[in-house]
């Protein structure tokens, strides 16, 4: 999404001094960004209680965070390609924090999924920034290769980490709690930032396409919302006309990159059709752990009746594998091939 690399040449024997200190750090901030987007479940039910939103508006609560940063995931990696990595990474997270606090201390349902869409935003802030900046810390080929299989762990293990994470903060403190954890390690993410991250930024990049990012933004919300609906209330006028300017929209958003000499996102890759399969096998792999997670914590609590840090840990077993496969998959695909670790 953000594009390869740009960075003076140095030879594979350079090491930049405090890189595996600054690659913790990023790793920690993607974690994060992926621990809230599941932590939330356990916390449903006493968020339900407390602010007493509908079925439909629990719904946006739940899934705004993640299709806004869906939404505008291609748009930040280009804009951090034009106006530097490392600064919309900073910028970022000090968003990340402080709408943080707007979400744990939200008193109505409106206030909490406005809070959880700005979360989004400063969200999709920091996963392509993270991993363009490690391409620019890691120079050697094999420690780079293995700085992003530990940042693709750390992403996939986020899912898995969030509901015992938010189980043990919810049987101690309340349910606002899950969101307050951000501050410290965003506060730490600005302070080894500045000192240890090397800025990285497109030096030709194009200017960065207003329109493309509204018909994302514009394609993904409303095919979201048209399901959304669907689902609540069944087939109707409203759900149907927001799937017809959705898909509109993202028809419109297709052909303008195919058109622009400096696309946010090169359509021309999904002619490859290893990238088109990659990208298809993730899309489902998300789709199922994301229904998944959200169904298992809520099933753990109100049908098993167990407690928020029981059915946490019942959880942890995938948190323990993500990171696991996370690591050992690079190597399993060089050693056999990346089809059949992506098959099996």
């Amino acid at each position: 999404m953000t594009s390869i690399d740009q960075h003076p040449k140095t030879t594979d024997h350079e090491r930049r001094p405090g890189r595996w200190i600054a690659l913790a750090v990023l790793v920690l901030a993607v974690l994060l960004v992926a621990v809230d987007a599941t932590v939330l479940g356990l916390a449903t039910p006493f968020l339900s209680e407390d602010l007493a939103p509908t079925g439909n508006q629990l719904l946006w609560i739940g899934d705004v965070y993640s299709f806004v940063i869906a939404g505008l995931l291609v748009s930040m990696g280009s804009l951090g390609d034009r106006i530097g990595r490392k600064k919309l990474l900073l910028i970022g997270a000090v968003a990340f924090g402080g709408v943080s606090v707007l979400n744990a201390y939200a008193t109505t349902p409106e206030m909490m999924i406005v809070a959880r869409a700005l979360l989004g935003v400063a969200g999709a802030t920091l996963m392509p920034s993270t991993l363009a900046l490690i391409r620019s810390l890691f120079h050697d080929p094999r420690e780079r290769s293995l700085a992003i299989g530990i940042w693709g762990a750390m992403a996939s293990a986020g899912a898995a980490v969030g509901p015992v994470v938010g189980g043990f903060l919810l049987e101690h403190f309340w349910w606002g709690s899950v969101f307050l954890i951000n501050l410290p390690v965003m506060a730490v993410l600005v302070v080894v930032g500045v000192k240890l991250i090397p800025e990285s930024k497109n030096p030709a990049p194009g200017p960065w396409d207003m329109p493309s990012v509204g018909l994302s933004l514009v394609g993904m919300i409303g095919i979201v919302y048209a399901i959304k609906e669907t689902a609540s209330h069944g087939l109707g006028w409203g759900p149907g006309a927001a799937a017809v300017l959705g898909a509109g929209a993202l028809t419109w958003f297709v052909r303008r990159q195919l058109h622009l000499p400096a696309p946010l996102l090169d359509m021309r890759l999904f002619h490859h059709r290893g990238f088109s399969g990659a990208v298809l096998a993730d899309l489902l792999t998300i789709l199922g752990l994301s229904g998944l997670v959200f169904f298992l914590s809520q099933f753990l609590q109100l049908v098993q009746g167990r407690g928020p840090l029981e059915a946490g840990l019942a959880e942890l077993p995938a948190a323990i594998g993500a990171v696991t496969a996370g690591l050992l998959a690079g190597f399993a695909a060089r050693r056999f091939s990346v089809r059949s670790v992506v098959a099996g």
